[in-house]
């Protein structure tokens, strides 16, 4: 009988370990991971603490188990962190304000970070959008702010985004209206011609009156 102690060092070195096998054979969403028995000989470890490991992933929804079809990578935007965060740590209506506050943050940066480079600024699909808000007279409003993390290239920051946002209860849901036009299309514009702080300005503006509308 096995008498190997699990510990949260040994944790982090297989999850590790683990991510660097998913990077380096390029495992996708759907793809079949190596089993107990061969990542604990790759890893040099036992097997028990593969499994714990492993089972701690799937309560994230990081990986899904298959009976009798093996381990599989997860879609990371289907795990289940989101539940997590609501069920045990951000339950006050204030916590759900500083996930706004910090999805803020976020596209505040990434607005400099477009602005402030040429082939950022220049990429087609502003130019899209703001044909869409002069033309069409609105735009998904989670498209253009997807749109700005997307294009700030830092999947990590992306990937935070994607998890405030889908807990946050956005406002950014819906078609932007008419009220909204102007506002848009001066932000849009401002990103285009690479004015960060002007381009900062309209958000900020555009974000006040989302606010606004969200608690009348």
């Amino acid at each position: 009988m096995s008498t190997e102690k699990s510990s949260p060092k040994m944790f982090i070195q297989i999850v590790t370990e683990l991510r660097e096998i998913i990077r380096v054979e390029e495992i996708e969403p759907g793809g079949k991971l190596p089993s107990e028995r061969v990542l604990a000989e790759r890893l040099g470890v036992g097997r028990s603490s593969v499994r714990e490991a492993l089972r701690s992933m799937e309560l994230l929804g990081l990986i899904e188990t298959k009976h009798g079809g093996g381990t599989f990578l997860a879609d990371f935007r289907n795990h289940k962190l989101v539940e997590i965060l609501s069920t045990f740590i951000l339950q006050e209506e204030k916590d759900i304000s500083n996930v706004h506050l910090t999805q803020q943050i976020l596209e505040r940066d990434a607005i400099v970070e477009i602005a402030t480079d040429r082939e950022l600024s220049s990429l087609p699909v502003w130019e899209s959008l703001l044909h869409n808000i002069i033309v069409h007279g609105s735009i998904e409003r989670e498209i253009l702010v997807r749109e700005l993390m997307v294009s700030s290239h830092n999947r990590l920051v992306f990937k935070i985004w994607m998890l405030l946002n889908q807990f946050g209860k956005t406002i950014y849901r819906g078609l932007s209206n008419e009220e909204e036009k102007n506002i848009l299309a001066e932000f849009i514009s401002e990103l285009i011609a690479g004015n960060p702080a002007e381009a900062i300005q309209a958000y900020e503006e555009w974000i006040n009156l989302l606010n606004k509308r969200e608690h009348n």
